[in-house]
């Protein structure tokens, strides 16, 4: 069985036309670990080669569709200790990848609204940052063909050096009233919430003192986008199985963030101290905070104290052992400033 190398904001498309978000950088030698995202469906409202699709946006609902539709890709995973969803390499009809998919995009001679909006977009970041386009794709609905006209643009910055560029030109760009790259405003920010509450339960307030400092996020000519931010091949270790995780517990955690350096990127990682538990499992050392979900990088920055809850977990490498809270798996799970 021929190993199939995929990372963060690559789709894959089974043998029987489901699409999946790849999620992270390492995975098990015969499953792409992956979110189901469109499915075939006769009563969707988006249509691929003939065939009609919907979206399942929830974690929950996902979980809930694979165990009614498509078991086969619910597994039990002993290195992360977890039950994921996967999709067997054997069962895997083709990976869609963002740099491929924004290059033939550029190709292309006609384009629909969104297509050109998302290359448009694209174009103005990567002069905006000065990088190379081998280091910028596109994501998403738009990526496979399965966009309306109301979706997004899922932008992908792959490298730290890259990444860094590109966050800085957006701040720039954001301040520019003459370029059409817009921060949320409060309405953008509160139909943001409408959507992000299914999955993270936290109050209005709490979501607007962190959302609205973002700059990988925003409105570009009317269109929201999203930047996912992705460190290169050669700046992780990727083998399977290196690191191991056990989970403990849940638990309810207030802390001080001493390192940020690791919260841009997905998956996002902050380092913490001055450690107390509120409520729930109760370990030491707990070191790290660290999400999956693109939703929670750039949450805190440096010297700010959180209240973060979420799934605890011991860490296991060669060298040494700790404990870090992992958000996102569930909808009880955030993190918010004090």
């Amino acid at each position: 069985m021929k190993a199939v190398r995929v990372r963060e904001g690559d789709i894959v498309q089974s043998v029987d036309g489901v699409f999946f978000d790849v999620k992270g950088l390492v995975h098990p030698p015969s499953r792409i670990v992956a979110f189901i995202r469109f499915f075939p469906d006769v009563s969707g409202d988006r249509s691929l080669g003939g065939t009609r699709y919907s979206k399942v946006y929830s974690l929950d609902k996902r979980f809930r569709l694979l165990e009614e539709k498509f078991p086969q890709y619910i597994f039990y995973d002993p290195v992360f200790d977890e039950t994921l969803c996967g999709v067997p390499i054997h069962q895997v009809k083709r990976v869609f990848r963002p740099v491929e998919g924004l290059a033939c995009l550029r190709g292309k001679k006609v384009l629909d609204k969104l297509e050109s909006k998302a290359v448009e977009f694209a174009e103005t970041v990567k002069e905006a940052a000065s990088i190379p386009w081998r280091s910028v794709g596109v994501s998403g609905s738009v990526l496979i063909g399965l966009h309306r006209v109301s979706s997004d643009i899922d932008l992908l910055v792959y490298g730290s050096e890259n990444c860094l560029k590109v966050y800085e030109a957006l701040k720039a760009l954001m301040a520019d009233a003459d370029v059409p790259v817009k921060p949320y405003g409060i309405e953008g920010l509160r139909r943001l919430y409408r959507f992000r509450s299914k999955d993270t339960r936290v109050s209005f307030e709490a979501f607007v003192r962190t959302e609205k400092r973002k700059v990988f996020q925003g409105m570009f000519r009317g269109t929201d986008f999203y930047v996912r931010f992705v460190k290169g091949w050669n700046e992780v270790d990727t083998r399977y199985g290196a690191v191991r995780y056990k989970k403990v517990g849940y638990a309810t955690v207030k802390a001080r963030v001493v390192d940020d350096s690791e919260a841009l990127f997905t998956p996002c990682t902050y380092k913490i101290s001055q450690v107390e538990t509120v409520e729930g499992t109760r370990v030491e050392p707990l070191l790290e905070i660290a999400s999956f979900r693109g939703r929670f990088c750039e949450q805190a920055r440096k010297g700010e104290t959180v209240i973060a809850r979420g799934k605890i977990e011991r860490v296991i490498t060669s060298e040494k052992e700790y404990y870090r809270l992992l958000l996102g798996g569930s909808p009880d799970s955030y993190m918010i400033l004090c």
